[in-house]
């Protein structure tokens, strides 16, 4: 007998903790659950682009570097889901050269910053542009050109520091 009204005590008081514990709603989950047409290849999520070295006379005379490809796999598309995929750059922009990254702070150099092109040569701004590529069923390539240019008063002026530089910028895919 004792054994069953310590039991029944023990329930009543576990029975208070719980609803004690239910009463306060402080954990909300939220998300979407989203079917892309397309499947980035993993060995895309991280791209490093390396110019190697450029000797700054090339940029006195040419303004900037050939282009270096940039070049991202999208496969397995299903055009059911979206026949358009729309890839824009965002990161921080050069102050002397609209549409360009700007180097890091960190960088040993100065007077450069990065561009991106198309094929044709014509300029994916970061934060403002975009280029937009129809898609065709199964794997899709996106090729896109990297470069260097001096600023306009670096190389008017001939002070572009050689050194180490590196930028990064982040792309986003937006299928349609």
């Amino acid at each position: 007998m004792r054994f069953s009204a310590l039991l029944i005590s023990l329930s009543v008081g576990l029975g208070g903790l719980s609803s004690v514990s239910q009463a306060v709603d402080n954990v909300r989950f939220r998300g979407a659950l989203v079917a892309d047409p397309c499947t980035l290849r993993v060995t895309d999520e991280n791209i490093n682009i390396d110019f190697g070295s450029i000797v700054e006379k090339y940029l006195y005379i040419n303004t900037r570097t050939l282009g270096v490809p940039l070049v991202l796999h999208l496969d397995d598309c299903d055009l059911s889901l979206g026949n358009m995929v729309k890839l824009t750059f965002s990161g921080t922009e050069n102050s002397r050269l609209n549409g360009l990254l700007a180097i890091s702070g960190a960088s040993q150099t100065s007077g450069i910053g990065i561009g991106i092109e198309t094929q044709q040569g014509n300029k994916v701004a970061i934060n403002t542009g975009s280029y937009n590529q129809g898609l065709i069923s199964g794997n899709n390539t996106i090729s896109l050109r990297t470069y260097v240019q001096g600023e306009p008063d670096a190389i008017s002026q001939k002070t572009i520091n050689p050194g180490d530089f590196t930028a990064s910028a982040t792309f986003l895919l937006e299928y349609e």
